[in-house]
């Protein structure tokens, strides 16, 4: 279980270092397999929960590992160059766990986080909806009050976790009339009567985390459903998304990282013209140019982290993160490709995989362009200096 000092320069070191060498020994060795079925890797999942990778900065005494978010970031692009899609699963896990740290109540915190963070029990984040993507003010889904809870009737789709979730947290509108201000966050059992789910989505890239759509028909939840208070869904969905765009920076930046460290192997054993191809001074400069990036990319990540733990202003510094680190993603992942010629086309090769990966780095956690809109508004704010 991790559980280091906090605020000392080793602890980062030593995280990276465990869970580096977790993801050569445990994900690299199944990632192309797990690509290529799709599959849902529980038994992963749990030696992960065993050994506390879920729920980083989740307090100790709500059984996290009690740390910061630079350390989530750490751990994020460890496993994303493992593999992203067990990166994506641990993002979700913590911003589940934050928002039972922060909203839930003891009951709520009793029976849902120790589950959680084993991954005994599969949760989703249930937000997008066909109307309600960048624009959450479109969402249809609702909740109507009952004498002894709730109604739940409505739709999501593109849901993480969907298709073998047990617990979803669910945003529904509780007051139809006042947009913003007249959602909440419901904590719904997904085996309960009125649930269905639709079948797997087949996706481009990540595709070990399964996403699907699911369907609510008069789904009756108790009083304790609620999480947090009535009607402030939408402002409690916002408080974790920073962290978020933080998570999913880090997953880019380790999936450039991989990408660098696959194409560098390659170009020193692949020869061409009598030389290997990193002797080549057009392919030095090819790798020059995805590690300068990756490396800004990190730096990028790591201040924006470092503010949040700081409490200071974040917003556009995780903008700028997530949008740069999802852009490097895409480019730097397609030179790494280019590197390898044809075989890096083949489907196999981890670079094919990392390229595929990258490109919902630019689409999930707010599209890049949400994100320029974002940093663009900031500047208009707040002038060119922070």
């Amino acid at each position: 279980m991790i559980h280091l000092p906090k605020n000392d320069p080793e602890t980062y070191e030593a995280l990276a270092d465990t869970v580096r060498g977790f993801a050569d020994s445990e994900i690299r060795p199944i990632a192309e397999e797990l690509d290529r079925t799709a599959s849902f890797p529980r038994d992963l999942y749990s030696a992960m929960g065993e050994l506390g990778l879920f729920g980083i900065t989740v307090p100790d005494e709500l059984g996290g590992s009690g740390m910061d978010v630079l350390a989530y970031s750490i751990v994020m692009e460890e496993l994303a160059r493992g593999y992203a899609s067990v990166a994506d699963q641990c993002g979700v896990i913590e911003l589940i766990g934050t928002l039972l740290t922060q909203y839930g109540t003891p009951e709520q915190q009793s029976k849902y986080m120790a589950d959680v963070l084993a991954a005994r029990k599969i949760i989703a984040y249930c937000i997008t909806e066909e109307e309600a993507g960048s624009d959450v003010a479109g969402l249809r889904t609702t909740a109507s009050k009952t004498d002894d809870g709730w109604v739940l009737n409505g739709s999501k789709l593109w849901i993480h976790n969907a298709p073998v979730a047990d617990v979803g947290f669910v945003l529904a509108r509780t007051d139809p009339e006042a947009c913003h201000r007249g959602m909440s966050i419901f904590i719904v059992d997904l085996h309960a009567e009125g649930v269905e789910r639709g079948p797997k989505e087949h996706k481009l890239g990540q595709r070990a985390s399964q996403i699907g759509a699911l369907s609510f028909a008069d789904v009756k939840l108790p009083e304790g459903a609620l999480l947090g208070e009535l009607n402030r869904g939408f402002y409690i969905m916002m408080s974790v998304l920073e962290k978020g765009r933080v998570g999913i920076a880090s997953l880019a930046t380790g999936i450039g990282q991989a990408g660098l460290e696959a194409a560098l192997e390659y170009a020193q054993q692949r020869k061409q013209f009598g030389k290997a191809l990193v002797d080549h001074q057009g392919l030095q400069w090819m790798l020059a140019d995805i590690a300068k990036d990756v490396a800004a990319s990190r730096a990028l990540v790591r201040d924006a982290a470092l503010r949040l733990d700081n409490g200071k202003p974040a917003g556009k510094a995780c903008s700028i993160a997530k949008c740069f680190a999802g852009d490097m993603a895409v480019a730097r992942s397609s030179d790494a490709l280019q590197i390898f010629g044809g075989s890096g086309y083949i489907q196999g090769f981890e670079v094919e995989r990392l390229y595929r990966d990258a490109k919902i780095t630019q689409i999930y956690e707010g599209t890049n362009q949400i994100q320029r809109t974002i940093i663009g508004r900031e500047l208009v704010k707040q002038g060119a200096r922070d």
